[in-house]
């Protein structure tokens, strides 16, 4: 049985379960000896990263590596095309997410513990994730019609931005084709099995995170 090495509320290890949900595959969770970025969990994993994937001898301790380690050995569903034109877009889409839509919403994270959050990092990150997802919008074509690599994170992310509007009254402005394909994405078993679990305590940890 796979082992991924994870923590509740990990974007990236939603993502994971996403794909491991998809492809029918079995595997159990656990927690980073000595908690994340601890010098315990270092021996085993160098980079400290989360969530990490060992699979017999094989350990793995990146999302995007280990999506697509597991997308060649277990390639029933397929989550990338065969078509090699639609697999480079697919892994457009991915980096996208990773390198350019995630990044802006992670420099929020600093404030969630504040009382005061700082007014000008608010507004400066509202202003980057509106424009981020302006740029997705005229990225995404179609609506999915199965579910890809790519697409496992986005609702994850989606969720965090509609948190911490919630939290910090951030004016995001939605446009109307994310808000249709997010809600596609949805109706994927695996996606909404991972959200019924994850947003709640996604909440909750904002809750005690964030200082009354």
């Amino acid at each position: 049985m796979l082992t991924v090495y994870s923590v509740p509320i990990s974007l990236y290890c939603a993502k994971l379960r996403i794909i491991l949900r998809h492809k029918g595959l079995e595997w159990r969770e656990e927690s980073p000896p000595g908690g994340y970025g601890s010098k315990e969990y270092k021996k085993i994993v160098a980079t400290g990263n989360l969530p990490a994937l060992l699979d017999g001898g094989l350990l793995i301790a990146d999302s995007e590596a280990i999506a697509e380690y597991l997308e060649e050995k277990h390639p029933k569903p397929n989550m990338l095309p065969i078509n090699l034109d639609e697999r480079a877009k697919v892994r457009e889409l991915s980096r996208f997410h990773d390198t350019r839509l995630e990044p802006e919403l992670r420099k929020l994270f600093s404030q969630i513990p504040l009382y005061k959050p700082d007014h000008n990092i608010l507004q400066k990150q509202t202003e980057e994730i509106n424009q981020r997802l302006d740029q997705l919008s005229n990225i995404i074509e179609i609506l999915p019609d199965s579910l890809l690599l790519a697409h496992c994170a986005f609702p994850i992310t989606f969720s965090w931005v509609e948190a911490l509007t919630s939290l910090f009254s951030l004016q995001i402005s939605w446009p109307s084709k994310i808000l249709t394909w997010n809600e596609k994405l949805k109706t994927f078993s695996a996606v909404d099995t991972e959200l019924m679990d994850y947003n709640p305590k996604l909440k909750s940890w904002l809750r005690n995170q964030h200082a009354t």
